[in-house]
């Protein structure tokens, strides 16, 4: 089995194939809105928004099972992440 087996719900729990990523460069994080880390999300939007034409893509995926850190439903994390850090790459995709 490998990545491209996988299929994840997106923000608005849609089926995603991550076979649809084949030949990208794929950057796959796991996050949570109440972490100490959450200052990445400047660093990544950049990182992203420079190589996009390139192909490479960021996916999102959010955990609470860490110490409650990311206990907002899709929509409230979404709006964490593109209103308070200005991210606009691919937030919020959760594992079928």
């Amino acid at each position: 089995m490998n990545v491209y087996d996988f299929t994840v719900k997106n923000n608005k729990l849609e089926d995603v194939s991550l076979a649809d990523y084949k030949g990208k460069v794929l950057l796959i994080i796991n996050s949570a809105t109440h972490c100490g880390y959450t200052k990445q999300y400047p660093a990544l939007e950049e990182l992203y928004k420079k190589y996009q034409d390139r192909d490479f893509v960021i996916l999102d995926f959010p955990c609470n099972q860490f110490g409650g850190q990311a206990p907002e439903d899709i929509d409230e994390y979404v709006g964490i992440c593109t209103l308070k850090h200005g991210v606009t790459f691919q937030s919020s995709i959760r594992l079928k």
